[in-house]
């Protein structure tokens, strides 16, 4: 039995269909990622299967008694309100008894009074009452696992520490289907790695938005494409998707072409004068208008950001050296012994946990912060552009051209003068949008308006914290083909482990105490690089019970001619599991497949996932046959 099913539902902001008689189940066990456009209308799918939306038309089926939890794409604002008391909201009546309980037992401990002794006692029965303990655990066991202090009030958390408060709220509840709405933004990549562990081992349904390709690629075991306000499902991994998805749109442009030539021959002959409309068949005329409809009615695909970057002047062959340079705050040191030379051209990832002290190097650098200890020099002719993660330097009530153009009416790209509306089109802001407030903007058009903002500036020095929030994943390849080319030197902060491996030549790592290691390459070499923690007693006890030379010499002997007739049959054993595989995914990739009886889709699925496992263990038993045949 499905968890929650759509059944032809539709729903339209203004004129603008997001979706039309839209076809979806979920299943408990389920790892579903939603994949679409900025703007196409993701956010809202979630708040429908969440009840914060209703449908404009069809139905949505939930399950009774499943338990949805749903963690929002825009971080919380600032709130009085403490870390506990926000997670232990999750728990819905019983989670602001665990809060009171919370606090007043504080309260007590630093100052007893009759007062709060009975007020604690009253409200120690209640949740004895409604297995308040218990959740009390669990709501600990969150903050434990997230790293969060529950004393903390949220308005004096970082973004990314208010999305760690977030998840946490979302996860406490224990929810069937849990809803996450660009689960990495503002985590960090520790954070992140532990919330791939966690959500691998998730008993219930996941249904996520996310442009972190490294995340959708271990997580999804399918995936759902809002498109045009059609859902589509395509079982399998991304790399699957994008191979099908190409191979649809193929075909997509290919039926278009012919319909179009059709329709262009018939307007040519309803056009041809007093002959023919002598001869003028009625029917013919009937289907010219139901051609001319269809055509009016089709949706054409969102096309791609134009990303140009407006160069600046050549700056210095040095641009930053930094000698032994510390900095503190107070008593607490940030960065210890620092030094780097960073020369034109050079791409530089900088990586670390929330709070490190990320923010406040590419400041000190910049020369925004002055070193505690130590020697720092700039470069000559720098032209900084800076991209803010938390887009501070919009400001919500000014219009969209006026946050590009700042009062004038054209941009200069590289040398040519560009109205501002033309260059906005370019990054997918139609006519209408323009006069329209940056409050009205989602997350992911805010970042493409900091984009247009940040290349219409000349600029041979680029700085970008966290670029890769909200974006879809088609702008943010070609955000790496545009970084890829940049002539500039790029500081670059982020936690998205494929655009650093795509995007950077060598990277700062924020180390224990303030020590900031510098590494060749991207995320992925660093891995490599960086020195493995000491070896611990029991892998000590492992490596000592390895196996002998001899044994391995054993491994490469010649093949037995049972196992060389095995090695022979493979390729045709593969190539029929692969041929099935293809043949149950296309069938389950069509809204149809999901209108069958429970059983026959629950048996689809199943078969998928054993055909997955068999290939799986072909290709390995394939290679260990090679590996003894050489």
């Amino acid at each position: 039995m499905p968890l929650i099913r759509f059944d032809k539902v539709s729903l339209a902001y203004g004129h603008r269909p997001l979706l039309k008689n839209a076809q979806l189940e979920i299943r408990r066990g389920e790892r579903v990622c939603l994949l679409g456009r900025n703007g196409e209308g993701k956010s809202s799918l979630i708040r429908l299967m969440s009840g914060e939306a209703t449908p404009d038309d069809g139905s949505i089926w939930i399950r009774p008694g499943a338990r949805i939890a749903h963690l929002a794409q825009e971080v919380s604002p600032d709130s009085d309100e403490t870390v506990f008391d926000i997670v232990a909201g999750g728990l819905a009546g019983i989670g602001q008894l665990i809060s009171q309980y919370h606090h007043t037992a504080i309260e007590l401990a630093q100052a007893p009074t009759p007062a709060l002794t009975q007020r604690l006692a009253e409200l120690q029965h209640a949740l004895e009452a409604g297995d308040g303990w218990s959740l009390e655990q669990r709501v600990e066991m969150v903050l434990s696992r997230l790293n969060l202090n529950g004393d903390i009030s949220m308005h004096a958390l970082s973004g990314g520490w208010r999305r760690r408060v977030m998840l946490g709220r979302a996860l406490v509840c224990e929810p069937d289907l849990l809803l996450l709405d660009e689960p990495t933004n503002h985590l960090d990549i520790e954070v992140i790695t532990w919330l791939e562990e966690f959500l691998m081992n998730y008993s219930g349904a996941l249904l996520f938005v996310s442009h972190d390709r490294a995340f959708l690629k271990r997580l999804a075991t399918r995936i759902v494409e809002l498109d045009r306000g059609a859902l589509t499902s395509w079982p399998g991994n991304y790399d699957d998707y994008l191979r099908r998805k190409q191979d649809q749109l193929a075909t997509e442009a290919q039926h278009n072409a012919l319909f179009d030539k059709k329709l262009s021959q018939e307007e040519a002959w309803i056009r041809q004068g007093v002959k023919a409309r002598r001869t003028r068949n009625e029917g013919r005329v009937r289907a010219l208008e139901a051609l001319r409809e269809t055509r009016r009615q089709r949706r054409e695909r969102v096309g791609k950001v134009d990303l140009r970057l407006e160069q600046g002047e050549t700056s210095g062959q040095l641009v930053f050296e930094a000698e032994h340079v510390d900095f503190n705050f107070g008593d607490t040191a940030v960065i210890k012994d620092f030094s780097v030379r960073i020369m034109r051209g050079d791409r530089i990832g900088i990586v670390g946990p929330n709070g490190a002290g990320k923010s406040t190097l590419i400041k000190l650098l910049l020369g925004e912060l002055a070193p505690t200890r130590g020697q720092l020099r700039r470069g000559t002719k720098l032209q900084v552009a800076y991209f803010d993660q938390q887009r501070e330097l919009l400001e919500p009530n000014a219009m969209l051209m006026d946050s590009v153009g700042e009062g004038s009416h054209t941009v200069t790209i590289n040398g040519r003068s560009q109205h501002v509306a033309g260059y906005l089109q370019s990054f997918l802001f139609p006519p209408e949008r323009l006069r329209s407030p940056v409050s009205t903007l989602s997350g992911g058009e805010r970042n493409r308006l900091m984009l247009a903002r940040l290349f219409a500036r000349p600029a041979n020095l680029l700085v970008m914290d966290e670029p890769t929030n909200d974006l879809d994943v088609e702008t943010l390849e070609l955000l790496e083909e545009l970084l890829f080319e940049y002539q500039g030197t790029l500081l670059l902060v982020s936690h998205d482990r494929a655009f650093l491996d795509n995007a950077v030549t060598s990277t700062l790592v924020f180390e224990s105490n303030g020590r900031v290691g510098e590494y060749v390459g991207g995320y992925t070499d660093w891995l490599r690089q960086k020195k493995p923690p000491p070896k611990s007693e029991a892998l000590a006890k492992t490596d000592k019970t390895a196996p002998a030379p001899e044994t391995l010499r054993a491994k490469t002997r010649k093949l037995s001619y049972k196992e060389q007739r095995e090695l022979d049959a493979l390729p045709k054993k593969i190539e029929t599991l692969e041929a099935e595989q293809t043949r149950l995914q296309a069938s389950a990739s069509v809204p149809a497949f999901y209108q069958q009886a429970a059983n026959d889709i629950s048996a689809a699925l199943a078969r998928l996932e054993i055909l997955t496992r068999e290939l799986e263990n072909c290709y390995a038993r394939w290679a260990e046959l090679e590996s003894q045949n050489k």
